[in-house]
Parts: structure tokens; C-alpha cells; sequence
């Protein structure tokens, strides 16, 4: 079964949010199939970060609806699908997320850090949450900074330790919002190679990023916002080389114009 063929695990159905008379989301729609990662491209103020606070609920949609591991939420206000506290809660220990600031507490140190969440909201013993979170502080080449504090790490290493962080909850879905935006050019590369290993081990991602190189060899699928709507989808190769858009045509001249050469991606995208 391709992941096309398969369930979806998230389903979004007419996704809106406003800011006051600001509509910031338009009316998604997304189907996410288990493994997939899905890249979210386009210009500041399109709507994408908006997007992926409004699938874990960080900034509840006004409209819409969703289904994730087969849970159906309706954020209409009237509806008896309407998320509660304990079901929000439940949602968000299943969808990590990272953000572009790296959110992690300075009073802790970085194996606390990892530890809290899996303590506090699975109920995991110390124990057992410090034995994961060892296990993840390895993976990522972080172990013998478990003692210290934040502060004295590398951005490129506080972020790593934000994306242990989210995946000792054991999340089904892993969302990204632009978490190298913040990083020295020199220390993007260790981002995204800890990101492209969790792609390749089949977790699936939804990322906004202005990394189009990794966008390109990465996702199974990326996504153009354009004014609160999805103005194009399809396969990297598509997207990228082969924009149908005007607008996503324009956008990605200019990305390739000020920011690509900067992120080491090659000018052969498009044409």
C-alpha cells in the first residue's frame, strides 16, 4: 500500500482562523497519510505557521474540522465535537512540535528538560523517562551535555535537544515550524540531518520551512500558501521545478533570488 492508498492519520476539513477582522486561514483541506512529510512553502504572512498552531490547537481554528487516530474534533463552538482541556491535552502529547525559538527552560538542565513532559503528562516514572530520554540525548550527540544547562549549548544544539524534547512523548505526527530560521547558516546542516534521519525512519512530518533544498529531497509532498489557502500542492519535483501558479512562480524567483544560494541549494529548480 502506498501512502496515497493508505488512511489517512490526519484529516482536515475547511480549516479557518481569524484575528479580529483579519482572516488569516481560508478553508483548508489536508489529508496526511502515516509517513508522510509534507512541506509548507510561501510568503510571510500566508498563513502557514497559523496553520500548524491550529493542528495541535496551539491557536484553536474558529472553523472546521479534524481527525486524527480516528478522534473527530469540530471547532465550531456549537458542536458536541468541540475540544475540551482533556481532549486538547490529549492531542497535543500525540503531535509534537517545534517551534523556531527553541522553548526550552533555562532554570533546567537539558535532561530535565527532555524528562518533564514524559513524567508529567504520561505518567512515565523518572526512571523510566530518564532511560528515553538518555536513549534520544545519543541519537542526537547530546549525551555528555545532559547535565548542563541550556544556555551554554550551540542554537543548533538547543534545537536538537527541543526535537528530543518532542519526541520522547512518542508522537505519531511531528510538526516544524521553520526551526532553522534562527540558526547560523553553519549550523542548519545538524537540524536537518536529525530531521531527514526521523523522515527516513517513516515519522511523519509537516514542516514549514524556507529550506528548499531539504523541501526538494525530503518530502513526498509540498505545499504552496498563498493568502490563507493552499494556491498549489504536489510532488517536490512538481512544485519546484514545474510551478503552475504565477504567484508561486514569482515567490520562488525570489527565494531563489535573495535566500537559496545563502542555503546552499541549487539555482536548477526552476527554470
Amino acid at each position: 500500500m502506498t501512502q496515497q492508498d493508505a488512511p489517512s492519520l490526519l484529516k482536515l476539513r475547511g480549516i479557518r482562523k481569524s484575528f479580529g477582522e483579519l482572516e488569516v486561514l481560508k478553508g483548508i483541506d489536508l489529508d496526511v497519510a502515516p509517513g508522510e512529510v509534507v512541506s509548507i512553502i510561501g510568503a510571510s504572512g500566508s498563513g502557514k505557521s497559523t496553520f500548524l498552531r491550529s493542528i495541535n490547537a496551539i491557536e484553536p481554528a474558529d472553523k472546521g474540522t479534524m481527525d486524527f487516530e480516528g478522534k473527530h474534533l469540530d471547532f465550531d463552538a456549537n458542536s458536541r465535537f468541540y475540544p475540551g482541556a482533556r481532549e486538547l491535552q490529549a492531542l497535543r502529547s500525540r503531535i509534537g512540535m517545534v517551534f523556531q525559538s527553541y522553548n526550552l527552560w533555562p532554570h533546567k538542565t537539558v535532561l530535565q528538560n527532555v524528562i518533564h513532559a514524559p513524567m508529567r503528562v504520561l505518567g512515565q516514572s523518572r526512571a523510566e523517562a530518564t532511560e528515553v530520554a538518555e536513549a534520544l540525548l545519543s541519537r542526537i550527540g547530546l549525551y555528555d551535555k545532559r547535565d548542563s544547562s541550556p544556555l551554554r549549548l550551540s542554537g543548533g544544539q538547543q534545537q536538537r535537544v527541543a526535537i528530543a524534547r518532542a519526541l520522547a512523548m512518542k508522537p505519531r505526527l511531528m510538526l516544524f515550524d521553520e526551526v532553522t530560521s534562527a540558526l547560523d547558516p553553519e549550523l542548519v546542516h545538524e537540524v536537518l540531518l536529525l530531521m531527514a534521519s526521523l523522515a527516513s525512519e517513516g515519522m511523519t512530518m509537516l514542516l514549514v520551512t524556507h529550506e528548499m533544498s531539504f523541501a526538494r529531497d525530503v518530502s513526498s509532498r509540498v505545499l504552496f500558501f498563498d493568502k490563507g489557502v493552499i494556491g498549489e500542492q504536489g510532488t517536490p519535483d512538481k512544485v519546484l521545478r514545474d510551478p503552475e501558479s504565477p504567484r508561486l512562480r514569482q515567490f520562488l524567483h525570489s527565494i531563489l533570488h535573495d535566500d537559496l544560494t545563502v542555503a546552499g541549494t541549487d539555482k536548477g529548480l526552476i527554470q
